[in-house]
């Protein structure tokens, strides 16, 4: 069972307690926006998220990270701290490859229902409600490989929250209620069934007010 509602109701007081926080510039060894593995979705899903990331971004104002087609992902598991060079041969990123390639073999695609939208005190979120048992499994097999290789140390909970962030704040929020408002219209907004194919290792860079994901590895689902 997610708290999906509960998260929900929890977000939307935050926001309008003014209990909210804000992203700061990427800072080398920071605990955020390190490496990670996500699962970017594609086709009209994306195109939908995408609109979506603009007109809630739209309604918060400028100064925002409104996350684009380059940014919309759904984490699989957070890998490291922040690392402005990540190097082909670093043996961290070896790691988190070859456990990638050993979670992903044999699985098929990871079908997750992307539906209804959440503030919470960091930003607005899409939820991602998945199908079938192909994620927890390949989530497991992942923590698996990653503590076979002694790379797992990083984030050691299990998710159990799926989502894509559509827009981080990036400053100080002084109007909540137009956000708030937002979020209510399209509280259960359907947004698509997202078929994810390939799971990625991600590195964040700066992008103008925001960020994109440059890939770094790229592990295929069966097809």
């Amino acid at each position: 069972m997610n708290d999906y509602p509960e998260f929900f109701v929890r977000g939307r007081a935050a926001l309008l307690a003014g209990a909210t926080t804000h992203e700061r510039p990427l800072v080398e060894d920071a605990m955020r926006w390190g490496a990670a593995a996500v699962m970017r979705p594609g086709g009209p899903v994306l195109a939908e998220l995408t609109d979506l990331a603009k007109s809630v971004g739209g309604t918060a104002g400028a100064g925002h990270w409104v996350h684009g087609r380059e940014s919309l992902h759904f984490t699989l598991r957070s890998l490291d701290r922040y690392r402005k060079v990540i190097p082909d041969d670093d043996p961290r990123r070896l790691a988190y490859a070859a456990s990638l390639a050993e979670a992903v073999a044999g699985l098929p695609p990871v079908r997750i229902e992307v539906r209804g939208v959440s503030p919470h005190s960091g930003g607005v979120l899409a939820f991602g409600h998945p199908v079938d048992d192909t994620l927890t499994t390949l989530q497991r097999r992942f923590a698996r490989s990653l503590r076979t290789r002694g790379a797992a140390e990083f984030e050691s909970w299990v998710r159990d929250r799926w989502y894509v962030s559509l827009v981080h704040f990036g400053t100080p929020v002084t109007d909540p209620e137009p956000i708030v408002a937002w979020c209510d219209e399209h509280a259960d907004v359907p947004i698509g069934l997202a078929e994810i194919n390939a799971v990625e290792i991600v590195e964040a860079v700066p992008a103008g007010v925001g960020i994109r994901l440059n890939t770094l590895e790229r592990s295929a689902l069966a097809g």
